[in-house]
């Protein structure tokens, strides 16, 4: 079976360089295109396509407003050239964050992902996942931007996170990503159970602590397995001696 799919994009080459690359795989079909939100809605409530190709600034409303108005629920990759939505394509359970420009070779790597996200879910809609991923309060991956792509990273493979203002820099495998959202903001879609706050400033993955030290003056010291060593402000000691 096809895999119907929508492109929503207001620049005009945009879509025809979609298109082109849509008609590239066998099993995409592209049943439709919208220029602005209205349009969008209408699109996908009466073409009801299983994926949409999504840019989020468009005229009328955005498209992720597009997403919230209309009826029918497809997978989506978000396509845009700001990589500021990155934490809400995160929120929504996207299934692909695609910064342009993009190449042939990113889009084959999406292509590929929703493929498989259509049939684990069984075509389950993006929304619907995002309702029970929110309802959960957990969230189990975060789209983060390396050498000017955007790929979803799991959480499981975080070791630690560190706030730099209104930006979170996570460490995850001996490399560092910027994620445009704050620590705390953050921090309230992770499983406490796995993430521990040990200063306003750090949040560490229990699964990469190696040990916790306590000093003279009764503050923690946090060893991680990459030999990275953090002092946990004294508030928070007292919580992770609790734990």
């Amino acid at each position: 079976m096809k895999v119907s799919c929508l492109i929503v994009d207001d620049e005009t080459l945009a879509r025809i360089r979609l298109r082109d690359l849509i008609a590239e795989v066998p099993w995409l079909d592209c049943v439709g295109e919208a220029a602005d939100g209205e349009s969008a809605v209408r699109a996908l409530d009466l073409l009801r396509p299983d994926l949409v190709f999504l840019d989020v600034e468009l005229p009328a409303f955005s498209g992720l407003a597009a997403l919230e108005k209309a009826r029918h629920r497809p997978a989506v990759v978000f396509t845009t050239a700001f990589d500021r939505y990155a934490v809400t394509a995160f929120e929504l359970a996207a299934v692909d964050y695609l910064l342009k420009p993009f190449g042939r070779e990113r889009f084959a790597g999406a292509v590929e992902r929703a493929g498989r996200a259509l049939d684990l879910t069984e075509r389950e809609s993006t929304l619907e996942r995002a309702r029970q991923t929110l309802a959960s309060g957990r969230a189990d991956r975060i789209f983060v931007r390396d050498r000017g792509r955007i790929f979803p990273l799991a959480l499981g493979d975080v070791e630690r996170l560190e706030a730099q203002d209104d930006y979170v820099l996570i460490h995850a495998g001996g490399r560092r990503h910027l994620a445009h959202v704050t620590l705390t903001d953050l921090e309230r879609r992770l499983d406490p159970a796995r993430f521990l706050r040990v200063h306003r400033s750090h949040v560490v993955n229990a699964d990469y602590v190696i040990e916790m030290v306590r000093r003279e003056d009764g503050r923690l010291e946090v060893g991680m397995r990459d030999g990275t060593r953090l002092l946990a402000s004294r508030a928070h000691s007292r919580r992770l001696r609790r734990l």
